[in-house]
């Protein structure tokens, strides 16, 4: 038995209420440009739209002009979606909470989760919607996911409940140490200051 190995995210496929109201959201409040558009080749009643969140992957939405927007909660069952979390970079993030009110969006403020900060609201339909941004850049060459990595690594070998700043920063040496080449012979840390 062998394994099927992803390459990562081709594409998300939500159920979306109108055509409009999802370009409204998806673009217009998320700026996710409105790349592709055609029906849904599986149901003639739905158009299927295509969004670009950021990365060139896909966000498509199923529309269909006879549903409308939800404001409860989408089902939170085993099986479902809880939440989609997207990036955004920490000038962006910083605007997040005004640019939420300017348009009366509730959101649950700024969380701090240690390696990241987070910020959730609900879509038009009552999707759980996050935006983040990471409390740390990855060594050039690595990832986030890499570095994520080695901090669970350390914190687990520190006893630590969550993953918390030093734990980054360590993993982010620890990392650099091993992919960069160095005439050192001893690339401990040192004090060139006694």
């Amino acid at each position: 038995m062998k394994k099927i190995q992803t390459l990562g995210v081709h594409h998300i496929t939500l159920t979306g209420a109108d055509r409009q109201s999802s370009i409204d959201f998806w673009e217009g409040v998320l700026g996710m440009p409105f790349i592709f558009d055609q029906p849904n080749l599986d149901n003639d009643d739905e158009g299927h739209l295509y969004f670009d969140p950021g990365d060139g992957r896909l966000i498509t939405i199923f529309t269909n002009e006879n549903r409308k927007p939800v404001h409860d909660r989408t089902p939170t069952d085993p099986g479902c979606v809880h939440h989609l979390a997207f990036e955004v970079d920490h000038a962006m993030f910083d605007q997040v909470l005004e640019r939420l009110e300017e348009r009366g969006i509730p959101n649950s403020g700024v969380k701090d989760r240690g390696f990241m900060h987070s910020i959730y609201f609900k879509d038009p339909l009552g999707l759980l919607i996050e935006l983040a941004c990471y409390n740390f850049i990855p060594p050039r060459g690595s990832s986030h996911a890499e570095v994520m990595l080695e901090a669970h690594k350390l914190r687990v070998a520190r006893g630590a409940k969550a993953i918390e700043r030093e734990h980054l920063a360590d993993a982010a040496v620890m990392i650099v140490e091993r992919s960069q080449r160095s005439l050192s012979e001893d690339r401990g840390a040192k004090n060139p200051y006694k």
